[in-house]
């Protein structure tokens, strides 16, 4: 039975991974492209819209179920004491961060204000890959 919940909880972890970081991938090119549309503009509008259903329907609870699932395998698995977990746990503090990052310039985006450019959103894509690289070594390979 034990082993039966958490297989269940493993799998439900892993589709809320693909889930959230299908969203930390994708929502930094709608913010590269909304930087190019003239504020007003229906193009401008439906990127805020895209934007926002993007983080409230998909990111945000993708991320809820990734920690909530993951502290729970964690948890039943003794793994607290592994120096592999901790730089998994760090990292994905870490997504976290980006993630927060990402809330506010949705709200700022929504505000009409532009807080970075094109540039800019190009760089920050690429930190949710590079996370998420170190997570899947840590997981996996478990090197210490």
């Amino acid at each position: 039975m034990f082993e039966d919940v958490y297989l269940w909880i493993k799998a439900l972890h892993v589709i809320a991974v693909i889930s959230w970081m299908a969203g930390m991938l994708y929502l930094p090119r709608l913010f590269v492209y909304h930087c190019e549309a003239e504020i007003g503009s229906k193009q401008s509008e439906t990127f805020k819209v895209m934007e926002r259903r993007l983080l409230k329907a998909i990111i945000n609870p993708a991320m809820g179920a990734t920690w909530i699932a993951g502290l729970y395998l964690a948890w039943a698995g003794h793994w607290f004491t592994f120096g592999w977990l901790h730089v998994k746990l760090a990292m994905v503090l870490a997504m976290s961060a980006v993630h927060g990052f990402f809330s506010r310039w949705v709200r700022d985006f929504a505000a009409d204000q532009r807080p970075h450019s094109q540039k800019f959103f190009r760089g920050i894509n690429e930190v949710p890959t590079v996370l998420m690289i170190i997570i899947v070594i840590m997981v996996i390979v478990k090197p210490f």
